[in-house]
């Protein structure tokens, strides 16, 4: 599973890119600002928690501990109901999207206390 969350999570950070380039040039025409706005907080929090995957995996890698599976799945699912919710809402202005976003951020804080809970347990990285 750790070498699945370093994938993702690069794959997540390919595509915070390609979309985060598609808003600033395809977009900037067709979206009002607070949309246009909307689309690049989906892409900026999809390369954070992109990097936070790969972390997740690399950090799975070093112990059997469940932490970091924790974080890494918490990671996916913001990044789906997070990031995911806001590219949606921006490019269809589906308002209703707004009630899903919150359960992604839940799943990121989660994800963020899971990995430091790891780095924590983990004897082999203190310094």
């Amino acid at each position: 599973m750790n070498r699945i969350f370093v994938l993702l999570g690069a794959v997540n950070a390919a595509i915070s890119v390609a979309a985060g380039a598609f808003g600033a040039h395809g977009l900037k025409t067709i979206l009002s600002a607070d949309m246009l706005a909307v689309f690049e907080t989906a892409s900026r929090y999809q390369m954070y928690h992109g990097l936070g995957l790969v972390t997740a995996g690399l950090l799975g890698a070093r112990a059997a501990a469940r932490a970091p599976l924790l974080a890494g799945w918490c990671f996916l699912t913001g990044i789906v109901l997070f990031s995911g919710s806001l590219y949606v809402l921006a490019l269809s202005e589906a308002r209703w999207l707004g009630a899903v976003t919150p359960l992604g951020g839940v799943a990121f804080l989660v994800g963020w206390i899971a990995l430091a809970w790891s780095a924590w347990k983990d004897r082999g990285i203190r310094g």
